[in-house]
């Protein structure tokens, strides 16, 4: 029973793979403007989050509109290509999570005055939705790969 269940929720997740490109552009945008919304310091770790943030969120658009005009002719070798791009998204939003959840845990001590709370709870909040971005490019590689199993 528990297995033809989770198989079900794995079929119907597997077939609204376009849901994950959606909802990945939303938080991947809400890590972007919340970054960007406070004071980028330190430069070098809150750089790599905007970066990650800005082109996730250009070349997922972008992959978005062609799978969505069927350029991709249901071609193994764009399946790959989506597999082979989703992986790296994952690891960079990755890579860049960690480094906003250091920031702001060294961040702490800052938060006594109202501002600096203020600032320290927009940053808590951007590792959170960072990390639910890495959590989605993770799903739909594995997504991805199942379908480029599948040709």
């Amino acid at each position: 029973m528990c297995v033809c269940v989770c198989v079900c929720v794995c079929q119907v997740l597997e077939l609204n793979v376009n849901l994950y490109v959606c909802v990945s552009q939303i938080f991947g945008g809400l890590t972007w403007c919340l970054v960007a919304s406070t004071k980028v310091q330190p430069a070098n770790p809150l750089g790599w989050v905007m970066f990650v943030s800005v082109f996730c969120f250009t070349v997922t658009f972008l992959w978005a509109i062609i799978f969505g005009c069927g350029a991709h002719r249901n071609s193994g070798a764009w399946a790959a290509a989506d597999f082979a791009y989703h992986g790296i998204a994952a690891f960079f939003y990755l890579s860049s999570s960690v480094a906003l959840a250091s920031v702001t845990l060294g961040m702490k001590e800052l938060a006594i005055s109202s501002e600096g709370l203020r600032l320290y709870r927009i940053d808590i909040a951007a590792v959170v939705f960072s990390y639910v971005a890495t959590l989605l490019y993770f799903l739909h590689t594995i997504f991805s790969a199942m379908r480029w199993k599948s040709f």
